[in-house]
């Protein structure tokens, strides 16, 4: 049983993707293959394997594995004890750090769980959600915190430097702002003003994240949205540059040609 969620825009933090349960017939396996999402499998009875890189893991019932997007991974059930699991896949600008504070990453895919049944618990929640409408999807996205909640209480090693860690979420606060505010004329020193850094500070928080500057971030971000945009035929190019933030749509048309190589009237009649 698998079921998929769709991803509301102002879920950015953290969002259910994917979640399901299975008995898995023996030696069933997935892979070798790469995901663009957080993936975490819980065994609930049997055996399996799990494989990434060089690496090869014996798991049972109590244990599970992580996997995290962009890496080649494969798993696979036992032959005679085949592993009955369950999973839940997610994004979102917090996901990297929470599992970070559970111990967990693709260095560290593995871990235990079998102190007692609450970890399972979470699990049959969200299995049970009924219709995904609103409200489901928030009970959804309260279940995966809870469920986070729980590895990141049997971390047991803790981190021992949180200044790092906050100011990852000072950059990753810029991002909220960039995403809720893109359509209109902000400008780095209001991101600054937003996450209550010096805006000198903030600048070089934010590339040592994410390896660009803040206007550069900025501009990406408006262009892939454009892109977006385009893809509606009931909007003219004046339309999309000021749903981006550009009121002259000279300069919008001058912008996205130099980040997609193409004019956006020529991008429109190419998609």
């Amino acid at each position: 049983m698998i079921q998929y969620v769709p991803k509301r825009l102002q879920y950015t933090d953290l969002y259910v993707q994917q979640f399901g349960i299975e008995s898995c017939a023996p030696g069933h396996h997935f892979g070798p293959a790469v995901r663009d999402y957080y993936l975490i499998h819980y065994i609930l009875d049997g055996r399996g394997v799990f494989r990434v890189g060089s690496n090869r893991y014996t798991l049972q019932a109590g244990e599970g594995f992580l996997i995290t997007p962009d890496i080649v991974t494969y798993y696979e059930a036992d032959q005679r004890q085949p592993w009955h699991y369950c999973w839940v896949g997610f994004q979102g600008h917090q996901a990297e750090s929470i599992l970070a504070e559970a111990g967990l990453s693709a260095v560290q895919p593995i871990f235990r769980y079998d102190q007692d049944a609450r970890l399972r618990q979470e699990f049959m929640r969200m299995i049970k959600t009924g219709q995904l409408d609103y409200a489901g999807e928030l009970h959804l996205l309260g279940t995966l915190y809870r469920l986070l909640s729980l590895l990141v209480q049997t971390n047991p090693v803790k981190p021992t430097d949180k200044r790092t860690g906050k100011k990852e979420a000072y950059a990753k606060k810029v991002l909220e702002f960039i995403e809720a505010h893109y359509s209109e004329k902000i400008t780095v020193t209001q991101a600054a003003q937003f996450v209550g850094l010096d805006r000198s500070y903030l600048c070089s928080l934010f590339r040592q994240y994410f390896h660009c500057s803040i206007q550069q971030y900025l501009i990406q971000f408006r262009m892939k949205k454009a892109a977006e945009l385009l893809e509606n035929p009931e909007l003219v190019i004046g339309d999309v540059a000021r749903s981006v933030g550009y009121t002259d749509p000279l300069l919008f048309s001058k912008t996205f040609k130099k980040h997609t190589g193409q004019s956006p009237k020529h991008y429109r009649e190419q998609v």
